[in-house]
C-alpha cells in the first residue's frame, strides 16, 4: 500500500512543499511513483518521515538529520531511545520555562519584585501566588488585602527569603512540639501560635486574633491548605488550628 504526497502531508501535518523539498535534497525520497509520475510513499517512507520530524522538532539541522538516518550501523531502536532521551530532556526544560513564565506573570500581578530565578531560589516548588485570583475574589475588598499588597509590592528577594525562613522555622517548631507530646493548648504551643500571628502582622497585614482564628479554621477547612501544611507532619494543620484558637482565647478572654 502506498500514499500520495497530499495524503502524507495530511497525515504528518506538513506541507506538500516540505515533502517536495525533502525529496529534492535526498532526505526523504518516495519509494515509488504512479504511472503518471506522481510520488507514492510506503510505510517505510512514513517511518522515515516520522524520524525526520522528531529530529526537526528537537532542532536538528536537516543535514545532521540525514547523517543520523543514513548511518548504516544505526539501529532503529537506538534512534527511538535517543529521541526519547532528547524529548524527555526538552519536556523538563519546557516545564521549567513554563513555570518560570507563570511565576513571572503572577509576580507582576502581585507586585513581587523577584526574577523567576529568585522566586525559584526562595520558594522552591511552592508558588506563593497560585491562588491569587481566588484570593482577590474572596478578600480583594478588604483592608487586609490592600495592606498586604502595599507592603509586599516593595519586598526584595532578601525580604521574601527572610519571610520564608521564618515560616520554615515556625513549622519546625510546631512539629517539634507535636513530637514532644505538647498539647495544642500548652503554653509552648500557644506561644508558637502567637509568633505566627505576629509574623503575619509584621510581614503582610494587621492580623488580629479573630482574623487569626479564621486563618486557623481555613487550614483544616480547605483541603489544599491541609495537604500543604500536613506535608511537614500529618495532623499539623489541625494542631496549628487548635493552638491558634487556644492562643486567641488566652488573649481575649
Amino acid at each position: 500500500m502506498s500514499w500520495s504526497v497530499g495524503q502524507v502531508a495530511g497525515f504528518a501535518g506538513v506541507t506538500v512543499r516540505t515533502l517536495h523539498h525533502y525529496d529534492a535534497i535526498g532526505l526523504l525520497v518516495p519509494s515509488g511513483r504512479s504511472h503518471a509520475g506522481h510520488r507514492r510513499y510506503s510505510d517505510a517512507d512514513l517511518d522515515r518521515l516520522q524520524q525526520i520530524l522528531f529530529y526537526r522538532e528537537l532542532g536538528f539541522p536537516l543535514e545532521e538529520v540525514a547523517v543520523l538516518l543514513d548511518d548504516p550501523d544505526a539501529d532503529p531502536r537506538a534512534h527511538l531511545r535517543r529521541q526519547h532521551e532528547l524529548l524527555t530532556a526538552r519536556i523538563e526544560r519546557l516545564q521549567k520555562m513554563a513555570a518560570a513564565v507563570e511565576q513571572a506573570m503572577e509576580a507582576r500581578t502581585m507586585g513581587i519584585n523577584l526574577t523567576p530565578e529568585e522566586k525559584f531560589e526562595v520558594f522552591g516548588d511552592f508558588d506563593p501566588d497560585q491562588y491569587q485570583e481566588e484570593v482577590q475574589q474572596r478578600w480583594g475588598d478588604t483592608d487586609a488585602y490592600r495592606q498586604s499588597r502595599e507592603r509586599t509590592a516593595s519586598y526584595t528577594k532578601e525580604d521574601w527569603q527572610r519571610i520564608q525562613d521564618e515560616a520554615d522555622e515556625l513549622t519546625r517548631r510546631f512539629v517539634a512540639l507535636m513530637e514532644a507530646g505538647e498539647p495544642s493548648d500548652s503554653e509552648a504551643a500557644m506561644d508558637a501560635a502567637e509568633d505566627h500571628r505576629r509574623g503575619i502582622s509584621r510581614n503582610h497585614y494587621d492580623c488580629g486574633y479573630e482574623m487569626h482564628t479564621c486563618l486557623g479554621e481555613m487550614y483544616v477547612g480547605d483541603e489544599r491548605f491541609t495537604r500543604t501544611i500536613d506535608q511537614a507532619k500529618p495532623g499539623l494543620a489541625a494542631y496549628m488550628r487548635d493552638a491558634i484558637l487556644a492562643n486567641a482565647v488566652r488573649h481575649t478572654a
